[in-house]
């Protein structure tokens, strides 16, 4: 007589088996993870990048602007006895002159325009300040905080290019010694640290105003007067 037999039991996953199961899946899951992460991070610094291009490129198209529609419009007086007009100050950390605002920032005039190099957190700040011409004063150049066009710079040059009494080009300095005249053209230079992608392109950019209008408005006895001679001057171009 045959004894019945019964049929064989499945065969499970052994706990070693199991564990090195788990322990593949957690690599696989780890490497997904690392690399996701690295394509994050890069996404991360290229999107950082462009904002950073963006910013410069704005930046340097608007202090081009602003150089360019320079005025030789006094904004001050060099002291009561000689009564020389300021037009433009300047030195390798600073430079003030007028020029008018884009009108989505400012109306009323032209204005007295200031871009300066200070001390920031992380190294230099390219600031920008600006207050109405009409019954100017130095203090209110900064009733609102100035406008920080660029941050953590390594270094910044200002230098402005002149001529000799003969009308010849001089060459570029780092400071201006005629405040009652405009530099021929101004030149900014900017640089960041190695760490950094970011590049700035070398603005030199000359001063669209012809030289009668400097020496008229330069010697003109106030602001109102300043526009007259301008406006003058232009009838006779025409």
């Amino acid at each position: 007589m045959k004894s019945l037999s019964c049929p064989a039991r499945g065969r499970g996953f052994t706990l070693v088996e199991l564990l090195l199961a788990l322990g593949l899946m957690s690599l696989l899951l780890a490497l997904a993870y690392g690399g996701l992460r690295a394509a994050t991070r890069a996404s991360d610094r290229g999107q950082l990048l462009l904002e950073e291009t963006s910013r410069m490129r704005i930046t340097h198209q608007f202090i081009r602007r602003q150089l360019n529609q320079m005025l030789p419009l006094p904004f001050d007086v060099a002291d009561e006895g000689s009564g020389t007009r300021i037009v433009f100050e300047g030195d390798s950390r600073r430079f003030q002159f007028v020029a008018p605002m884009p009108g989505y920032l400012g109306s009323g005039g032209p204005q007295v325009q200031v871009i300066e190099v200070v001390n920031g957190e992380n190294g230099l700040d390219l600031l920008f300040s600006h207050a109405l011409l009409q019954d100017f004063e130095q203090q209110r150049l900064y009733d609102r905080d100035p406008i920080v066009l660029l941050e953590d710079l390594e270094y910044a040059q200002f230098e402005f290019l002149s001529r000799d009494d003969d009308g010849e080009i001089i060459g570029w300095a780092s400071s201006w010694d005629d405040p009652s005249i405009l530099p021929v053209a101004v030149r900014i230079d900017l640089g960041f640290d190695e760490e950094s992608q970011s590049l700035w392109p070398l603005l030199a950019t000359v001063i669209r105003v012809d030289e009668m209008a400097v020496a008229q408005t330069a010697a003109s006895r106030d602001y109102g007067e300043a526009i007259r001679d301008m406006i003058r001057n232009r009838k006779r171009q025409d």
